[in-house]
């Protein structure tokens, strides 16, 4: 028979406080995120307030040293590691109740001001099409066939619907036949983009030929292969498309060209949405001192305490709601600092640790993981994949998401490790200096590696191959021999 009882049971359990809980979802938001995060508790805590232009703070500067002066350098280098430039961090001062300075008051203003920048165009391809027609002189019902066209053409620009169902579409207002929609579809065919209205590629690359000069060499063969003989040529079929057109290679050669210059979605030029930017969270740069590191001020959030509500608060022991406010506004300062700390921690550490990439190119990256950098700075690899997730640095050689740093490696012959980023670039360097006639195949690719120090197997460069979108060397040389 089963009575109730009593246990005594020992255990422990990982509990995580509100405050830690803010913090680590501050980490991993990218900056437009948390820009819109700090606008929403402005408009909803009375405990923050932006900070006004007055209030602006000095930079606080510190220099890593050389790694030769083990006493200074922060954090320390692994023994194999050669010596690298100094890094130059270039921080913002974090006040108690400020989370740092940037160039205007973060306030309503700025949505203003972001427009300024914005992608004013906003026009799709219909509405680009229907103000052409306005301009042209159409009668009602040639503008009415003319539009039902428009209607039935896609975002890349071709007709989706037969002529017959668009006759169709229009009665019973318009009675129409399939041949005045033809007719109207010639007059929106000779439209801005050129290529637009066409009901396959090859009436769609054929429209744009025509629109050239004709005495251009090659035309003619253009416009023939655009009609019969795309698909040979997707199959590098040269030889029977010069022996059907009875060309030369001159010619052949003129007309392929045409047709590659061709678009084959003339509809994605005109695109209806606004153009986004990335925004980076850092930037690095070259100094006299070596590398810099800079937190890109125009993405810190300018908030801070409202000192006289909270002065008002510390005298007066009741208001429950807005002293829960007040503590709401400075856990979220004190994580709003930590956010800034960790990120330009692990920003100087990527930039240590790959300065030979910023120097010289992908080929000299260096293979690195998370817990590389977790070492380096004290923390756990999971903040460290917080903090990279969705920010960015502008360097010198482009704009790059910090996760891009990290990569798996190859170790060498003589112990050393070799970046998967550092192979993909080898890889593209030989086949871009390979001969047209004799292109590298899979298995040299990983002799000529191998050679270097870098052992990989065929399969491995076949895989980095095809991920940067390289063809197999076989069709590398009927290429190669349909260009000569």
């Amino acid at each position: 028979m089963l009575k109730p009882s009593l246990q005594l049971k020992l255990g422990q359990q990982l509990t995580m406080t509100p405050q830690l809980q803010q913090a680590i979802r501050l980490l991993q938001l990218p900056a437009l995120e948390l820009q819109a995060h700090i606008r929403e508790l402005l408009e909803t805590n009375v405990m923050l307030e932006p900070v006004d232009d007055g209030h602006e703070e000095g930079l606080d500067t510190t220099t890593l040293e050389h790694l030769e002066h083990p006493a200074t350098a922060e954090p320390a280098e692994t023994p194999e590691s050669p010596r690298e430039n100094a890094v130059e961090v270039l921080d913002e001062g974090w006040g108690e109740h400020s989370t740092g300075p940037a160039e205007t008051p973060w306030s309503g203003d700025d949505d203003d001001r972001q427009q300024e920048f914005a992608d004013s165009a906003g026009q799709s391809l219909q509405e680009y099409l229907l103000w052409q027609l306005e301009l042209v002189k159409l009668d009602p019902r040639e503008l009415a066939i003319a539009r039902a066209i428009v209607d039935a053409i896609s975002d890349d620009g071709y007709l989706t619907e037969p002529v017959q169902e668009i006759a169709s579409t229009l009665r019973p207002e318009i009675q129409c036949e399939p041949a005045e929609v033809e007719a109207a579809l010639a007059g929106v065919q000779a439209l801005d983009p050129p290529g637009v209205g066409a009901r396959s590629v090859g009436e769609c690359i054929e429209l744009q030929l025509r629109q050239l000069d004709p005495a251009i060499p090659g035309l003619n063969a253009a416009i023939e292969i655009a009609r019969h003989h795309l698909e040979r040529i997707a199959g590098r079929e040269l030889a029977v498309v010069k022996r059907e057109l009875r060309a030369s290679d001159e010619e052949l050669a003129c007309a392929l060209a045409l047709v590659r210059s061709c678009h084959p979605r003339p509809g994605a030029t005109v695109s209806a949405g606004s153009a986004e930017y990335v925004v980076p969270d850092v930037f690095v740069r070259r100094t006299d001192h070596g590398w810099a590191v800079e937190i890109n001020s125009a993405t810190l959030p300018r908030v801070r305490l409202n000192q006289s509500y909270a002065s008002l608060i510390g005298r007066n022991s009741s208001h429950p709601t807005m002293r829960a406010q007040l503590q709401e506004a400075r856990w979220l300062l004190k994580s709003l600092e930590i956010r800034h700390e960790t990120l330009i921690k692990v920003a100087r550490s990527i930039v240590e640790r790959q300065s030979a990439f910023l120097e010289h190119g992908e080929e000299h990256m260096r293979p690195m993981i998370l817990k590389d950098i977790a070492e380096a700075i004290g923390m756990h690899e999971s903040t460290i994949s917080r903090v990279t997730s969705g920010k960015y640095m502008h360097t010198p050689r482009g704009v790059f998401e910090l996760r891009y740093f990290f990569s798996s490696h190859v170790e060498g012959a003589d112990g050393s490790g070799t970046s998967s980023i550092a192979i993909r670039a080898k890889i593209k360097k030989l086949v871009k200096e390979e001969g047209a006639e004799s292109p590298l195949s899979d298995g040299r690719i990983a002799e000529i590696l191998s050679a270097e120090g870098i052992p990989v197997a065929r399969r491995t460069v076949a895989k980095y191959r095809e991920a940067m979108g390289i063809p197999p060397s076989n069709e590398r040389r009927r290429a190669g021999l349909g260009q000569m």
